[in-house]
């Protein structure tokens, strides 16, 4: 019988590695877990049965662009963005946030009003609140909500991160206040601090305060080295409440969630695997393989050879090589749900890692293998 209650687990740790399972309403997400972006109600040429077949237990959703398109008023007539695009798994959905620093040149920040939006779309004015976030969250019916947060760009500039936090820890108390008493869902605050730890701890001090389901660390992948987001996940994700969810967003590739795992991190999500797929990158336990390369004109060899899904262990990387060349959209679709596979299938040998206590092997083999 499925658990209506929003509840995580601990299952057990290896040194700073956690196994977990988070339950929803929806579905359990065994962790550590990686995301699927599907921003506008799909992950880029790739069919929801297939993704499902994966092993993808949730994907995220953006609620900017949701809002714009189709609209709130839409994914109410359906009950919410699972019926509109036949998903029967949690969703996550950012809250905005993101979009205030990518879109910074098409909104401005009000710390009461929140994020003001020309909208890209129409030129239409949109004011996202945190209230209002919350409220199209509710309406795209997310099992997973994130609080409204102001994410800057990456800088060095302590009174700019400084700043963001008061306006963030602002945003999330209102946000909180605006989800209300919901135990089917849950709130996830989001920390911000850049790439000073006294500023990061200083935003978990206040969003532990505030209390929430989970807690995301934001404001990294920016630009920012490697080194320097796995320093500061390093010097403050273990002041994180070890029996809540733990969240990097916009992250990224193996290598960058195999190092935040090491530190303790649960959950990830980024458009990376089927961004490299329209490029006719394919990440493969052989390494990244660029298949616009000629080399790959007469290898009759596929991407994964033990794969069934659509067939794709019968696609040689010569066809792929040709369809590329030829500009057919089934080579992105084909190699988006080659990679979403494959990072399904590297959680899952992470977590098996995790439980057997042979993380640290597993992460000396890899983290460096696809850089």
């Amino acid at each position: 019988m499925q658990n209506n209650k929003f509840s995580f687990e601990l299952i057990t740790q290896d040194v700073n590695a956690r196994l977990g399972k988070i339950n929803t309403s929806r579905g359990c997400i065994d962790t550590p877990a990686f995301m699927p972006v599907g921003t506008q109600g799909t992950v880029k040429g790739v069919f929801t049965d297939d993704i499902i077949e994966t092993g993808t237990q949730i994907i995220l959703g953006n609620t900017y662009h949701l809002l714009l398109r189709p609209g709130i008023d839409i994914l109410k007539k359906f009950g919410g963005l699972h019926t509109f695009m036949n998903w029967n798994k949690p969703i996550l959905t950012d809250s905005g946030g993101y979009q205030i620093m990518s879109l910074s040149k098409l909104n401005k920040i009000d710390k009461e009003l929140g994020a003001i939006f020309k909208s890209h779309i129409d030129g239409k004015k949109i004011i996202l609140s945190p209230e209002k976030s919350i409220q199209v969250q509710k309406a795209i019916n997310s099992d997973i909500i994130m609080v409204l947060d102001e994410c800057p760009v990456l800088t060095d500039d302590k009174k700019i991160l400084s700043n963001a936090i008061d306006v963030s820890t602002n945003w999330a108390k209102r946000c909180k206040i605006e989800f209300g008493r919901d135990n089917t869902k849950a709130l996830f605050g989001i920390v911000q601090g850049g790439l000073y730890k006294d500023l990061r701890l200083e935003s978990i001090d206040k969003l532990i305060e505030i209390s929430f389901d989970g807690y995301a660390m934001g404001g990294l992948a920016v630009g920012e080295s490697q080194s320097q987001m796995f320093d500061i996940l390093s010097e403050t994700t273990k002041f994180l409440p070890k029996n809540k969810p733990r969240y990097l967003m916009g992250v990224g590739t193996p290598s960058d969630i195999l190092g935040a795992v090491n530190f303790g991190i649960d959950m990830f999500d980024c458009v990376l695997p089927t961004r490299s797929g329209r490029t006719g990158l394919a990440f493969t336990w052989e390494g990244k393989l660029n298949l616009k390369n000629s080399k790959y004109q007469n290898d009759k060899t596929p991407l994964d050879e033990s794969t069934n899904i659509r067939n794709l262990c019968h696609f040689s990387k010569s066809y792929l090589n040709h369809l590329i060349k030829a500009n057919e959209m089934m080579a992105s679709m084909l190699i988006s749900l080659h990679n979403i596979n494959f990072y399904q299938q590297f959680m899952l040998e992470i977590r098996k890692s995790i439980k057997r206590g042979t993380f640290a092997s597993f992460y000396k083999r890899y983290i460096d293998f696809f850089n």
